[in-house]
Protein backbone atom coordinates (compact mmCIF):
# COMPACT_ATOMS: atom_id res chain seq x y z
CA UNK A 1 0.00 0.00 0.00
CA UNK A 2 1.36 3.75 -1.00
CA UNK A 3 1.79 5.87 2.01
CA UNK A 4 0.12 8.98 1.70
CA UNK A 5 3.91 10.46 2.72
CA UNK A 6 5.81 8.66 -0.20
CA UNK A 7 8.72 11.15 -1.90
CA UNK A 8 7.54 12.03 -5.27
CA UNK A 9 9.91 10.35 -8.13
CA UNK A 10 13.26 12.22 -8.69
CA UNK A 11 12.12 14.82 -10.98
CA UNK A 12 13.86 15.05 -14.42
CA UNK A 13 16.67 16.68 -15.43
CA UNK A 14 16.59 20.65 -15.76
CA UNK A 15 16.02 20.91 -19.88
CA UNK A 16 13.71 17.60 -19.48
CA UNK A 17 11.80 19.87 -17.03
CA UNK A 18 11.29 23.22 -18.67
CA UNK A 19 9.81 20.97 -21.89
CA UNK A 20 7.01 20.04 -19.51
CA UNK A 21 4.13 22.17 -18.83
CA UNK A 22 5.19 24.58 -16.39
CA UNK A 23 2.78 25.03 -13.16
CA UNK A 24 3.02 27.73 -10.33
CA UNK A 25 2.11 27.65 -6.81
CA UNK A 26 0.42 30.95 -5.88
CA UNK A 27 0.86 32.13 -2.58
CA UNK A 28 -0.98 35.41 -0.91
CA UNK A 29 0.17 37.21 1.67
CA UNK A 30 -2.64 39.42 3.83
CA UNK A 31 -0.44 42.93 4.05
CA UNK A 32 -3.32 44.97 5.41
CA UNK A 33 -2.41 48.81 5.61
CA UNK A 34 -1.91 49.53 9.28
CA UNK A 35 -1.60 45.83 10.70
CA UNK A 36 1.50 44.41 8.34
CA UNK A 37 3.13 41.13 10.03
CA UNK A 38 6.71 40.69 10.83
CA UNK A 39 9.05 39.87 8.38
CA UNK A 40 10.40 36.79 9.90
CA UNK A 41 7.01 35.51 10.84
CA UNK A 42 5.96 35.88 7.04
CA UNK A 43 8.58 33.99 5.99
CA UNK A 44 8.04 31.22 8.73
CA UNK A 45 4.22 30.94 7.44
CA UNK A 46 4.73 30.82 3.79
CA UNK A 47 7.03 28.00 4.59
CA UNK A 48 4.59 25.89 6.86
CA UNK A 49 1.59 27.16 3.86
CA UNK A 50 3.70 25.04 0.94
CA UNK A 51 4.56 22.08 3.89
CA UNK A 52 0.52 22.11 4.85
CA UNK A 53 -0.39 21.86 1.52
CA UNK A 54 2.39 18.93 0.26
CA UNK A 55 0.90 17.13 3.22
CA UNK A 56 -3.23 17.30 2.58
CA UNK A 57 -4.74 14.57 1.65
CA UNK A 58 -6.04 16.76 -1.63
CA UNK A 59 -2.75 16.23 -2.29
CA UNK A 60 -1.25 12.66 -0.61
CA UNK A 61 -4.41 10.30 -1.24
CA UNK A 62 -4.14 9.29 -5.21
CA UNK A 63 -7.27 10.53 -6.53
CA UNK A 64 -7.14 13.35 -4.26
CA UNK A 65 -8.78 16.51 -6.61
CA UNK A 66 -5.00 18.53 -6.46
CA UNK A 67 -2.84 15.65 -6.87
CA UNK A 68 -2.07 15.65 -10.30
CA UNK A 69 -1.86 19.27 -10.43
CA UNK A 70 0.77 18.91 -7.77
CA UNK A 71 2.25 16.00 -9.92
CA UNK A 72 2.75 18.39 -12.69
CA UNK A 73 3.93 21.13 -11.04
CA UNK A 74 6.92 18.93 -9.18
CA UNK A 75 7.30 17.28 -12.28
CA UNK A 76 8.45 20.57 -13.78
CA UNK A 77 10.30 23.65 -12.19
CA UNK A 78 8.45 24.38 -8.18
CA UNK A 79 8.09 27.83 -9.29
CA UNK A 80 6.05 30.08 -6.39
CA UNK A 81 4.69 33.45 -6.64
CA UNK A 82 4.23 35.52 -4.05
CA UNK A 83 1.48 38.24 -4.13
CA UNK A 84 -0.08 40.42 -1.67
CA UNK A 85 -3.95 41.60 -0.89
CA UNK A 86 -5.58 43.31 1.86
CA UNK A 87 -9.27 43.89 2.69
CA UNK A 88 -11.60 42.67 0.09
CA UNK A 89 -8.81 41.59 -2.39
CA UNK A 90 -8.36 39.06 0.38
CA UNK A 91 -11.78 38.09 1.52
CA UNK A 92 -12.54 37.16 -2.94
CA UNK A 93 -9.40 35.08 -2.69
CA UNK A 94 -10.22 33.25 0.13
CA UNK A 95 -13.18 31.71 -1.84
CA UNK A 96 -11.03 30.11 -4.11
CA UNK A 97 -9.74 26.87 -3.30
CA UNK A 98 -6.58 26.82 -0.85
CA UNK A 99 -5.82 26.61 2.70
CA UNK A 100 -4.68 29.29 4.83
CA UNK A 101 -2.39 29.13 7.59
CA UNK A 102 -1.71 31.61 10.36
CA UNK A 103 1.62 32.67 12.05
CA UNK A 104 1.78 34.77 14.82
CA UNK A 105 1.46 38.18 13.22
CA UNK A 106 1.02 36.86 9.44
CA UNK A 107 -1.12 34.74 7.34
CA UNK A 108 -0.73 33.35 3.80
CA UNK A 109 -2.52 31.43 2.02
CA UNK A 110 -1.75 28.50 -0.63
CA UNK A 111 -3.65 27.68 -3.65
CA UNK A 112 -2.97 24.70 -5.49
CA UNK A 113 -1.04 24.82 -8.18
CA UNK A 114 -1.97 26.44 -11.40
CA UNK A 115 -0.87 26.63 -15.21
CA UNK A 116 1.52 29.63 -15.70
CA UNK A 117 -0.36 31.47 -18.22
CA UNK A 118 -3.68 30.18 -15.85
CA UNK A 119 -4.00 32.95 -13.25
CA UNK A 120 -7.81 32.89 -12.01
CA UNK A 121 -8.72 37.14 -12.15
CA UNK A 122 -9.18 37.12 -8.25
CA UNK A 123 -5.24 36.26 -8.14
CA UNK A 124 -3.98 37.96 -11.34
CA UNK A 125 -4.43 41.69 -10.61
CA UNK A 126 -2.88 41.03 -7.25
CA UNK A 127 0.42 43.10 -6.68
CA UNK A 128 3.39 40.91 -6.85
CA UNK A 129 5.48 44.04 -5.41
CA UNK A 130 5.37 45.84 -2.20
CA UNK A 131 6.14 43.13 -0.06
CA UNK A 132 8.71 44.84 1.81
CA UNK A 133 7.98 44.00 5.51
CA UNK A 134 10.17 45.06 9.02
CA UNK A 135 10.45 42.98 12.06
CA UNK A 136 7.53 44.28 14.15
CA UNK A 137 10.05 42.88 17.96
CA UNK A 138 12.74 41.31 18.49
CA UNK A 139 13.82 37.88 16.94
CA UNK A 140 15.12 35.24 19.28
CA UNK A 141 17.49 32.16 18.44
CA UNK A 142 15.72 29.14 17.41
CA UNK A 143 14.91 26.13 19.55
CA UNK A 144 17.57 23.85 20.11
CA UNK A 145 16.13 21.29 18.14
CA UNK A 146 13.73 23.06 15.60
CA UNK A 147 14.11 22.92 11.98
CA UNK A 148 15.93 26.20 10.36
CA UNK A 149 15.65 27.62 7.48
CA UNK A 150 19.00 29.25 6.92
CA UNK A 151 18.82 32.38 4.80
CA UNK A 152 21.86 33.69 2.41
CA UNK A 153 23.72 36.93 4.20
CA UNK A 154 24.83 38.01 1.45
CA UNK A 155 21.25 38.58 -0.83
CA UNK A 156 19.25 41.22 -0.28
CA UNK A 157 15.44 39.91 -1.36
CA UNK A 158 12.33 41.51 -1.21
CA UNK A 159 10.30 40.21 1.50
CA UNK A 160 7.78 38.25 -1.21
CA UNK A 161 11.02 36.73 -3.05
CA UNK A 162 12.45 35.19 0.54
CA UNK A 163 8.87 34.00 1.33
CA UNK A 164 9.13 31.91 -2.43
CA UNK A 165 12.35 31.13 -1.60
CA UNK A 166 11.61 29.63 2.78
CA UNK A 167 8.86 27.58 0.69
CA UNK A 168 11.51 26.22 -1.53
CA UNK A 169 13.08 24.97 1.16
CA UNK A 170 11.05 23.52 3.28
CA UNK A 171 9.70 21.19 0.31
CA UNK A 172 13.28 20.05 -0.71
CA UNK A 173 13.43 19.11 3.12
CA UNK A 174 10.08 17.72 3.15
CA UNK A 175 11.01 15.37 -0.16
CA UNK A 176 14.15 13.84 1.73
CA UNK A 177 12.40 13.04 4.94
CA UNK A 178 11.00 9.27 5.35
CA UNK A 179 7.43 8.92 6.19
CA UNK A 180 8.47 8.82 9.87
CA UNK A 181 9.97 11.84 10.28
CA UNK A 182 7.18 13.21 7.88
CA UNK A 183 4.65 12.42 10.32
CA UNK A 184 6.42 14.05 13.23
CA UNK A 185 6.73 17.12 11.03
CA UNK A 186 3.16 17.37 10.58
CA UNK A 187 2.03 16.57 14.39
CA UNK A 188 4.39 19.29 15.32
CA UNK A 189 2.31 22.01 13.12
CA UNK A 190 5.05 21.93 11.04
CA UNK A 191 7.18 24.05 13.04
CA UNK A 192 10.48 25.47 12.03
CA UNK A 193 12.41 28.78 12.26
CA UNK A 194 13.68 31.37 9.45
CA UNK A 195 16.80 32.70 10.22
CA UNK A 196 19.65 34.60 8.45
CA UNK A 197 23.15 32.47 9.03
CA UNK A 198 26.37 34.20 9.64
CA UNK A 199 28.40 34.19 6.40
CA UNK A 200 31.15 31.70 8.20
CA UNK A 201 28.39 29.53 8.97
CA UNK A 202 26.88 29.88 5.77
CA UNK A 203 30.27 28.75 3.71
CA UNK A 204 29.94 25.68 5.72
CA UNK A 205 26.03 25.65 5.55
CA UNK A 206 26.21 25.16 1.34
CA UNK A 207 28.50 22.36 1.39
CA UNK A 208 27.08 20.36 4.43
CA UNK A 209 24.65 18.20 2.16
CA UNK A 210 21.52 19.91 3.56
CA UNK A 211 18.59 20.63 0.97
CA UNK A 212 20.14 23.73 -0.92
CA UNK A 213 18.23 26.00 -3.18
CA UNK A 214 19.87 27.96 -5.95
CA UNK A 215 17.42 30.01 -7.53
CA UNK A 216 16.58 30.03 -11.48
CA UNK A 217 17.20 33.88 -11.50
CA UNK A 218 13.85 34.80 -13.55
CA UNK A 219 12.92 37.78 -10.37
CA UNK A 220 15.46 39.88 -8.50
CA UNK A 221 18.65 37.75 -8.02
CA UNK A 222 21.64 35.86 -10.59
CA UNK A 223 19.94 32.41 -12.06
CA UNK A 224 21.98 29.87 -9.65
CA UNK A 225 22.29 31.84 -6.52
CA UNK A 226 22.31 29.84 -3.54
CA UNK A 227 19.39 31.69 -1.21
CA UNK A 228 18.18 29.01 1.79
CA UNK A 229 19.62 25.91 3.37
CA UNK A 230 17.02 24.18 5.06
CA UNK A 231 18.83 22.55 8.59
CA UNK A 232 16.23 19.76 9.33
CA UNK A 233 17.73 17.58 12.69
CA UNK A 234 16.82 14.76 11.15
CA UNK A 235 18.70 15.17 7.73
CA UNK A 236 22.02 15.51 10.11
CA UNK A 237 21.41 12.28 11.42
Amino acid sequence: MTSPFDAPVPAPAPEDRDALPQYVLPLLVRLERDTPPGRTDALETSARAVLTLLADPRVTEADGEWAERVAAWEDARIRKVVRRARGGEWRRAGELPGITVAGQEAEVRVFPPIPLDGWPKELAKLQVSGTDLEETGPVAAPAPGLPVLWLNPELDMSAGKTMAQTGHAAQLAWWRLDDAQRKEWVESGFALAVRTASPEAWAELVVSGLPLVKDAGFTEIAPGSCTVVADHPALRA
